[in-house]
């Protein structure tokens, strides 16, 4: 099977510009995602996917796989499936998952990779899963920065938000605090129709792209993850994770 994982990645976010290549311990951190994410046995490759040249000299100089995409697009998934085209058509060879990976999880190991795809390999109903994980802290739930699901029994999603849900303003201060992890496999072809979906009502107010699939009545799994993770959304976010990775024994196996 061919599985390959793309990691989309641009200078101009509004929150943080230039984030993807923040120093973390000497390395950018779209370095760090790539690096690690590439670690992953289950991957037959790994690149990135951007629109500046500066992203992809980094990529190149350091032997990372880079595609250069348009700088038109809005949503990561638009630049994912530009790359997975370009991907296909120079390697002659169809991609069967498709591992979008976002260029702000700087903490992501391997073993999340590979549990993001398991559910996949396991069950061919299953187009596009997503890893989530548990929340410490109210502050962090309240933190608008981050995505929180709610899932059923079957740990298929019910809603995302960047709102704390479910609430605990009704007596009950006790809830699942899960937050989105931005690892996220889809089937190839399921990424190109995810794509020509409308953009829908929800998706748009949450900010949320996973809420189109949702309200177009259909699945996404979500796996947990007991990793300790933190996506890069504000300078704050890069002080904590360069505190938080300090100590991590993985990133020895890529720096000197």
């Amino acid at each position: 099977m061919n599985i390959i994982a793309i990691i989309p990645a641009r200078m101009g976010s509004s929150r943080f510009p230039g984030k993807p290549m923040a120093d973390i311990h000497g390395v950018p951190m779209v370095g760090h995602v790539t690096f690690r994410t590439a670690m992953s046995k289950c991957l037959t490759e790994t690149y990135v996917a951007t629109c500046d040249k500066e992203i992809y000299d980094y990529a190149e100089s350091v032997g990372l796989k880079a595609v250069m995409t348009g700088d038109h697009h809005v949503r990561c998934t638009t630049r994912t499936a530009e790359a997975m085209l370009k991907i296909e058509e120079a390697t002659g060879r169809k991609a069967d998952i498709v591992v979008m990976v976002q260029g702000d999880e700087p903490m992501v190991t391997p073993d999340m990779i590979d549990a993001a795809i398991e559910p996949m390999l396991k069950d061919p109903s299953i187009n596009v899963v997503n890893l989530m994980a548990e929340m410490e802290t109210v502050a962090e739930f309240e933190d608008p920065n981050e995505v929180k699901v709610v899932v059923d029994f079957n740990n298929d999603a019910l809603y995302f938000s960047r709102e704390p849900v479910p609430s605990r303003k009704k007596g009950v201060t006790e809830v699942p605090m899960r937050k989105q992890v931005c690892i996220i496999p889809f089937r190839r072809d399921y990424l190109l129709k995810f794509n020509e979906m409308q953009e829908s009502p929800l998706e748009i107010i949450e900010s949320v792209d996973m809420m189109r699939i949702l309200e177009h009545g259909e699945k996404v799994r979500m796996v947990p993850t007991d990793k300790r993770t933190l996506s890069v959304d504000t300078a704050e976010d890069l002080a904590r994770v360069i505190e938080m990775m300090r100590e991590d024994t993985l990133r020895a196996v890529y720096t000197k």
